[in-house]
């Protein structure tokens, strides 16, 4: 277990920045937490004290309740800053007059006064322009003295990501010889960000697990996360692959994760460095791909393929009757409400190791 090194740090993007053994202690901590959860016993002295600041720019219910829950239970505060209540933090170069606040000016005195900045960010907030959600995360980590928290961007989810290989571990006992597969599934909104499959890839491939991904043809995600991945694969002896076949994602998995994502038509593309935008998103071909994705729903057909001891893996909500069957979700191989209560221990253990805590 590493136990030094966590103090102070961001989460913006740790399926880069942090190592697998850093991973490993914070799901020894989320799970020594659930543990004493389980006992009822009293945590209140772990962030005795400790503020978190919360920026939701898009709904939320697991990933907010857990946060604020968790924070709570650690014996810290929760400040909400609500959207439309204060000025909206704005990056260089994107600023309105009366109605933004440069990001440096927010950053610098919410760290000044808290010890933790948490921001969910993607989608219509940052215009579909990918990669300026994350980018708005960095610009808050340069001028921040205190942890920034990335709890969605529109390229990484790493807290959900953390529940889940917590979840996994749970659930097989170990990572080597895992087979999880990444599966892109039908849903009739095509605007969806893709911060949860490429979190996931990257986390599996990273504790090992053989990872497969399946989507259709215009689903590809980002080249770079995929090229971390395959170097994942080769320097923690698991494997990684892709497939356009929807059923073969499915045959001997141990662990299947059918989620809708966004074309990559449904995106603006633009360059980080000058903000200029370098390709529009195209609705008409977005909807054209969508349309030819219907068949991608998860039935008992194809739960049948998986390993006898495999499960069902969703982040929540699902698009019930177009991402998967009532019969599938609701069934014996589901484990998504296990997997999102594990999201309250994962962000407990964030901010316990981030924030200063001591168990």
């Amino acid at each position: 277990m590493k136990t030094n090194n966590f103090l102070g740090r961001d989460w913006l993007d740790p399926e880069f920045s942090y190592s697998k053994e850093e991973w490993e202690t914070l799901m020894d901590v989320g799970f020594e937490l659930k543990r004493r959860f389980a006992l009822g016993q009293d945590t209140s002295g772990i962030l005795k004290g400790k503020t978190l600041f919360t920026m939701f720019f898009n709904q939320s219910l697991r990933t907010r309740s857990t946060f604020d829950a968790g924070i709570q239970q650690l014996g810290g505060y929760h400040c909400s800053l609500e959207p439309g209540k204060t000025y909206t933090p704005a990056r260089k170069g994107f600023d309105i007059p009366y109605k933004t606040e440069r990001i440096k000016d927010v950053s610098e005195m919410l760290s000044r006064v808290g010890d933790a900045i948490a921001i969910r960010m993607y989608g219509p907030p940052a215009g579909w322009n990918y990669g300026f959600a994350h980018a708005t995360m960095q610009e808050f980590a340069e001028s921040s003295a205190c942890p920034i928290i990335n709890m969605e961007c529109d390229k990484y989810h790493p807290c959900q990501a953390l529940a889940d290989v917590m979840t996994i571990k749970e659930k097989f006992g170990q990572f080597k010889g895992i087979n999880l597969t990444m599966s892109f599934a039908y849903s009739g909104s095509i605007e969806k960000p893709r911060a949860v499959p490429q979190s996931v890839i990257l986390a599996a491939s990273l504790m090992g697990m053989n990872v497969t991904l399946a989507h259709p043809e215009g689903y590809d995600l980002d080249p770079d996360i995929i090229e971390k991945c395959k170097q994942n694969a080769q320097q923690y002896d698991g494997s990684f692959k892709i497939t356009n076949n929807f059923d073969e994602g499915f045959e001997g998995a141990h662990v299947v994760y059918p989620k809708a994502w966004g074309a990559h038509t449904c995106f603006n593309y633009y360059d980080p460095e000058t903000g200029k935008k370098i390709k529009d998103q195209d609705h008409t071909e977005a909807e054209r791909v969508n349309k030819l994705a219907e068949g991608w729903m998860t039935t008992q057909k194809q739960m049948d393929l998986i390993d006898k001891n495999g499960v069902y893996m969703h982040c929540l909500p699902a698009d019930r009757g177009q991402e998967v069957t009532d019969e599938v979700i609701d069934g014996p191989q589901s484990v998504v409400i296990d997997e999102a209560e594990n999201r309250l221990h994962a962000h407990k253990a964030i901010m316990a190791l981030l924030m200063g805590g001591r168990l």
